[in-house]
């Protein structure tokens, strides 16, 4: 068994952490619950890939870096598959969902659904995430840049299916995603924590 004590809300009570070096484009996942004031370790660890750039502490759009820090995770699991089972709310992908990356866009770094075949009024990197398979066939969004939201200091940081180094996001092999996905419960208001060993 394995216990660590983070500073962290008392209010969240499941942690996922990921531990690489500085430049690394894979890095240690573990799954944590809370034990009194500190975590005992569930799950883990296992290999997870990060960002071509590795983890920064000053992320940017298009850097292709993951950003260290400890962020909620969202409240929606988004996925083109069907729900595997998830407790969280589960949104299964349509033609028209994409996630705004446009920094000079009012809805940048959110989740935008558009009419089916209309291109959407916004640009830079958005992407249509009912087409990106298979590392869209399960996903949780990483609250990142997110309260409040700055131009340019990146999006669409996710936890998604493993193809290899990301853009920034962390991934895992879909079965272990899919455990971590429906080990995750909405009421422990469940954080990932990056950070450079």
């Amino acid at each position: 068994m394995s216990v660590a004590c983070f500073a962290s809300p008392q209010s969240s009570t499941q942690l996922v952490t990921v531990v690489a070096a500085a430049h690394a484009t894979s890095g240690a996942l573990s799954t944590w619950v809370r034990d009194g004031r500190c975590w005992r370790r569930v799950g883990g660890p296992w290999t997870a890939r990060l960002g071509r750039s590795g983890l920064s502490t000053h992320k940017r759009e298009g850097d292709g870096a993951t950003p260290t820090g400890t962020y909620r995770l969202g409240a929606t699991i988004y996925g083109i598959a069907p729900n595997p089972g998830v407790r969280l709310r589960y949104h299964r992908l349509v033609c028209g969902d994409w996630w705004d990356e446009d920094p000079a866009s009012r809805a940048y770094n959110t989740f935008q659904h558009v009419a089916c075949g209309r291109a959407p009024p916004f640009g830079g990197g958005s992407e249509a995430l009912w087409r990106i398979s298979p590392q869209y066939r399960y996903f949780a969004v990483i609250e990142y840049n997110a309260g409040p939201i700055v131009p340019g200091r990146g999006s669409a940081i996710f936890l998604h299916v493993a193809v290899g180094a990301t853009a920034g996001c962390v991934s895992l092999p879909e079965p272990l995603l899919v455990r971590l996905l429906r080990w995750l419960r909405p009421s422990a208001r469940p954080l990932i924590r990056l950070g450079i060993s």
